[in-house]
């Protein structure tokens, strides 16, 4: 079971994880689920009508603005890193925390690293399951690495330029 690190409040932790992910070759098992995108349109409504918090899993070529419509309904959108230099993850995470407003749990699964963790959170990612084996110290210490930020994002830090 991959190790999942929250951010609540500024501080990392370690979670549990009650979802389970599912492949589209398996069954659905009792209880929380992280699906695909293309199964959550096939079962995602009888899913959650079964009163099951469900989760989407968007891989990089799929566009996160086609779950606006249900995003009042999902939990938690697992953005997928499928190689470390694959960075789409990032523009969607801005879209869902920015422009979509999404206000559940947006999870970095896949090649999570350290060395991307600022990155991560500046762009509104806020659970991750590094790859790496990173423990949450090392998780913080990452992000607050650079005391300065040059431009206005997800987290909320204030721009150096604004800091004259």
């Amino acid at each position: 079971m991959p190790k999942l690190i929250k951010l609540a409040g500024g501080e990392f932790a370690l979670a549990d994880d009650p979802f389970t992910a599912v492949a589209d070759d398996q069954d659905i098992p009792e209880g929380d689920v992280i699906i695909s995108f293309s199964r959550f349109r096939s079962e995602g409504a009888r899913l959650l009508g079964e009163g099951r918090r469900v989760g989407v899993r968007i891989e990089p070529a799929e566009e996160v603005e086609a779950l606006a419509d249900d995003l009042a309904t999902l939990s938690v959108i697992a953005l997928a890193f499928p190689k470390f230099r694959d960075g789409r993850a990032f523009t969607s995470a801005h879209l869902l925390s920015q422009r979509l407003a999404f206000g559940g749990e947006i999870r970095a699964v896949g090649e999570v690293l350290l060395d991307q963790a600022g990155y991560m959170v500046r762009c509104g990612f806020n659970a991750f399951e590094p790859a790496d084996g990173a423990t949450t110290a090392q998780w913080s210490a990452a992000v607050h690495r650079h005391r300065h930020v040059y431009q206005r994002a997800a987290d909320a830090r204030t721009p150096a330029f604004l800091e004259r």
